[in-house]
């Protein structure tokens, strides 16, 4: 496959198989999602994974569609509001490479803002100063949603002279 294939196969998924995945298949995923861009070499991305009792008490109100493995991507502490910013785009953009490698090997991911609600962020454990990017229920998808259309992506472009 493609990577213009990985990025445009790849759902969102909502419900997962029991089948276990192993802690050796996601960190190779996690291992690959650190060649993300960051500036200056950062690599300002934090992970936990979330346990059984932890999931619980998140509340999430499918229980992260009953996927096997659930994470959460942290964006460490900046010293301005400029890198704060660049730390959580390079969050971002290791996510992305996260959820492509995943979907390369057959699995599917939920990605949830409930993290960063303060309830869950104190749940979690999560520092003040640290962002939230995601919770992500990862798992072999049940079903695999068919594709929404996409704005014309001309309408998105402005030329500038």
């Amino acid at each position: 496959m493609t990577i213009i294939d990985l990025i445009q196969t790849r759902r969102t998924i909502k419900q997962f198989k029991p089948d276990a995945i192993s802690e050796e298949a996601v960190l190779s995923w996690l291992e690959a999602a650190s060649y993300a861009p960051n500036h200056r070499m950062t690599e300002p991305w934090e992970i936990l994974f979330i346990g059984a009792e932890t999931r619980a008490k998140l509340n999430h109100k499918t229980d992260f569609g009953g996927a096997p493995v659930v994470l959460a991507l942290l964006s460490k502490p900046a010293a301005t509001p400029f890198e704060r910013d660049e730390y959580v785009m390079a969050a971002a953009c290791f996510a992305q490479n996260f959820l492509l490698a995943a979907h390369e090997a057959g699995v599917g991911a939920y990605w949830a803002s409930l993290g960063a609600q303060p309830r869950n962020r104190a749940t979690l454990g999560v520092p003040e100063d640290y962002d939230v990017i995601g919770i992500f229920g990862i798992g072999y998808p049940e079903e695999v949603p068919a594709l929404k259309p996409r704005t014309p992506l001309a309408s998105k472009i402005t030329y500038l002279t």
